[in-house]
């Protein structure tokens, strides 16, 4: 999406609330919300002045759950 000219925010939308507006799933995924089922991740950076942020992930939220990825 980068190489096609997406601006970041645009491609971080595609793939949270975007997506699940077209799934018809955006009342429960795809935004961070009181009620909402929120799994998140943590990048080293900020992917919204470089999108290849999102290549270096420092842990993932799931269900609660956090998943470290420790270097």
């Amino acid at each position: 999406m980068k190489d096609g000219g997406d601006k970041p925010m645009d491609v971080l939308m595609s793939g949270t609330s975007v997506a699940a507006e077209s799934l018809g799933l955006s009342d429960k995924i795809g935004s961070l919300a009181v009620g909402m089922e929120a799994d998140l991740v943590a990048v080293e950076g900020n992917p919204l002045d470089d999108i290849t942020a999102v290549r270096h992930v420092v842990f993932v939220m799931r269900h609660g759950r956090i998943y470290r990825n420790d270097r």
